[in-house]
């Protein structure tokens, strides 16, 4: 029988660490994507399920919070479950323990069903048998529409690599959080680390795509939030927004 939670242990390797020797945010966010595949898969409902009727499971959503980034060599483990299931769209939940049983991050996720051939949401119950839901949420976030950029502020641009690709042949959600970081300002990645992120992706990347990552520091919200967006240069095609709250 499956599990409702699914849970799944990771060691935090030396690759995985920057000079902090703490994970950095994207290898989290691949712990939350391997932990939460591994489940779908238990389900019958994960990628390999859907690939071959042309379906596959694209992120919509995500917001993390962090209280405490693990080090190099600690072994952490990442509990998830699906939560809710509408018309469109999915919930699934995270929550990542240290090895006293403490919570150090949590996650909430929306997920929609692709049609790869027309490049269009369906209705889940459509294309999904039933799956069981717990209902509690990790995060209790409704997702509102998070704000653009009114400023270009700090770009960095990037040349999408065959490696950024994830299984849908398009770049992988954690690749844009990386993106996101790397153009943030120098003193404020030196000595802080992200707490809170949201995201919204928008639109997909491909290998041999240019793309901008933008920053701009949030009117009213202090000195560690930020906004930004990922657009494709050179027609400025908006691919995710994003809002940070470093400390």
């Amino acid at each position: 029988m499956v599990e409702l939670l699914h849970a799944k242990p990771f060691t935090v390797r030396y690759y995985e660490v920057g000079p902090s020797r703490l994970v950095r945010p994207a290898t989290l966010l691949d712990y939350l994507q391997d932990a939460a595949a591994e489940h779908a898969s238990l389900l019958s409902i994960g990628v390999q399920d859907l690939h071959h009727r042309d379906l596959t499971w694209v992120l919509s959503r995500l917001r993390l919070t962090v209280e405490r980034y693990a080090g190099v060599g600690e072994t952490v483990l990442v509990r998830t479950w699906p939560s809710t299931r509408g018309s469109l769209s999915s919930h699934r939940e995270f929550e990542v323990l240290d090895q006293a049983g403490e919570i150090v991050a949590r996650a909430t996720t929306a997920w929609v069903v692709l049609d790869m051939v027309r490049r269009r949401p369906v209705r889940l119950a459509e294309v999904l048998p039933d799956y069981p839901l717990e209902p509690r949420r990790a995060i209790d976030d409704d997702f509102p529409p998070l704000q653009r950029p009114e400023s270009p502020g700090r770009e960095v641009r990037f040349t999408v690599r065959q490696s950024d690709l994830d299984m849908n042949r398009h770049v992988n959600n954690a690749v844009y959080v990386g993106w996101a970081l790397e153009s943030s300002a120098a003193e404020v990645a030196e000595d802080s680390r992200p707490v809170d992120l949201e995201v919204a992706y928008r639109a997909e990347a491909l290998a041999g795509d240019t793309v901008a990552a933008r920053s701009v520091l949030e009117a009213g919200a202090g000195s560690g939030r930020f906004l930004h967006e990922i657009v494709r240069h050179p027609d400025g095609k908006e691919l995710a927004r994003l809002r940070v709250r470093w400390a």
